[in-house]
């Protein structure tokens, strides 16, 4: 079979590969906290027929060889964690983080979890909790007759309890970081595990150490941008389309040859 039909499978696959990523980024368009995905390419093995720097005689090389390529494949589909666009919500349980930094979220296993989705909700013991009933690490407790709850930029977070004027503090918000982000693991639910690739985490309090402030009442938004990627789809399909012309221009070069043997 010909090479050329090969090659022209493995570029319409890499092309699939990337229409599911943008799907999956404009599918989460608004999904709070939600990093875009980018899919990463690499050509694949040359098949060396003519090696370069060879000697094509005593006394003289060649300056350039003949290798021919047999594709391409995906190497990676990395998140890209750029700062989110924030949206005012008014609730006190949003917090959104300002700059490097993730929420640190314990699981049902006993292991941490890390997220940029800053929306909480209080259980049935006032514990600060995810969507999905996960506690936030450290843990707050929030007294059940608090009046108001302010976090501050430094993550400290305080109550104004009746019959007191001074707020009490109950917690301090804490945030992690890595030195290679891009290495989490994302399992689902706004939510990345540790991985040997993205390091060990990094803790502190907000403001400290490089970490970001946060901000109440507001969410971080999705990174993904709308117009840019209905531009990469445009490019997507146009380049499917034209492997796909490679691969009938191919079927017609080998039924050429069918009809004339």
């Amino acid at each position: 079979m010909s090479q050329a039909l090969w090659i022209a499978k493995t570029g319409l696959e890499a092309m699939q590969t990337r229409m599911a990523v943008i799907t999956n980024n404009l599918a989460n368009v608004n999904t709070a906290g939600y990093k875009r995905g980018r899919p990463v390419f690499a050509d694949l093995l040359y098949q060396n027929v003519r090696q370069v720097g060879a000697q094509s005689a005593q006394n003289s090389l060649l300056p350039t060889g003949l290798s021919l390529g047999t594709g391409v494949k995906t190497v990676a589909t990395e998140k890209v964690f750029t700062q989110g666009n924030t949206m005012e919500t008014g609730n006190p349980l949003d917090i959104a983080v300002q700059g490097k930094g993730f929420f640190q979220i314990l699981m049902p296993d006993g292991t941490i979890a890390y997220s940029r989705n800053g929306s909480f909700h209080l259980n049935e013991s006032g514990q600060m909790v995810t969507s999905g009933g996960l506690a936030l690490q450290p843990a707050i407790t929030i007294p059940s007759d608090a009046q108001n709850i302010t976090i501050g930029y430094d993550g400290t977070v305080s109550v104004t309890l009746p019959g007191q004027a001074t707020p009490s503090q109950v917690g301090t918000i804490q945030l992690a970081d890595f030195v290679n982000p891009s290495g989490l693991q994302p399992i689902g639910d706004n939510l990345y595990l540790e991985s040997a690739a993205s390091g060990t985490p990094q803790t502190g309090n907000p403001g400290q150490g490089g970490l970001g402030n946060l901000l109440q009442g507001n969410l971080e938004t999705s990174n993904v941008n709308v117009v840019e990627s209905l531009v990469n789809m445009i490019e997507t399909q146009r380049s499917y389309e034209m492997v796909s012309k490679a691969i009938q221009a191919t079927d017609r070069m080998l039924e050429y040859v069918n009809n004339n043997i």
